[in-house]
């Protein structure tokens, strides 16, 4: 048993131990205000970078530990176009107040990324103030992913769909996915693949919007991001572990530090 399946089962006899209050979320959820625009921000002339909070993580261990909301603040000077907070908190040392703090100091639309199984969790999310979700297609199977798009858009959050092959990207497009994400890292495994990431990248109609995650810490893979038709980058560990992430940024999107940011 890999390292998602084991999560996965663990989160879903939590949730059945400890129901989540779906439908006070739900009622909470619709009445925040319009969330941010996240695809929007993702599609601008270039490459996009969603800017990464996270602490840690089961292939690298402790990466930084750092002020969620000082670090989202600092993205938004760099330059980036959204910003990602990890809010899973056994493996990747993170949670939702990293996320409250993150959505206090930024104006950019901020993405949860965690484990989410549950529309309960979808509502939660834009309560805490998400713009955008990770679902994760190898997590949700049969029409559970479509289940928690249809989650999404009741609750008016935005879906990052992460793919790992082709035939997720072909699932994810029959569920309605518009923003496809293409995980270079094996969650089972935890291995990472970049070419094989830049192959399934090249095989998501272009009428998506295109994310390319895990593996990319130089301009140069950046680039080759890009030529495989990727929209935008998302960049978590060499962001937190640059000394300037300002400058590391710049680097990604190819264009000079921004006044703002030195």
């Amino acid at each position: 048993m890999g390292f998602l399946t084991r999560l996965v089962d663990d989160l879903r006899h939590s949730l059945a131990e400890r129901p989540m209050p779906e439908g006070l979320l739900m009622a909470r959820a619709r009445a925040m205000p319009p969330p941010r625009p996240f695809a929007a921000a993702l599609s601008t002339p270039g490459l996009a970078v969603i800017a990464e909070v996270k602490r840690a993580s089961p292939s690298a261990g402790a990466i930084a530990e750092v002020d969620a909301g000082a670090q989202a603040e600092r993205y938004g000077r760099a330059g980036a176009a959204a910003v990602s907070v990890l809010t899973e908190p056994r493996h990747f040392d993170g949670s939702l107040a990293d996320l409250r703090l993150a959505r206090r100091r930024t104006s950019l639309p901020l993405l949860r990324k965690d484990f989410l199984v549950h529309p309960a969790q979808v509502a939660e999310s834009r309560v805490e103030g998400a713009d955008a979700i990770l679902l994760i297609a190898a997590a949700l199977p049969g029409s559970e992913l479509a289940d928690m798009l249809e989650a999404a858009e009741d609750t008016e959050v935005e879906a990052l769909v992460e793919v790992h092959d082709e035939d997720e990207v072909a699932r994810a497009i029959e569920a309605g996915a518009r923003v496809i994400g293409v995980n270079a890292r094996d969650l089972e495994t935890l291995r990472v693949d970049a070419e094989r990431a830049l192959d399934v990248a090249r095989a998501v109609p272009p009428d998506r919007t295109v994310v390319l995650e895990s593996a990319i810490a130089t301009g140069e893979q950046a680039r080759r991001a890009e030529e495989a038709g990727a929209d935008a980058i998302l960049v978590g560990e060499a962001l937190m572990r640059a000394a300037d992430p300002a400058a590391l940024l710049a680097e990604l999107v190819g264009r000079p530090v921004r006044a703002a940011a030195r």
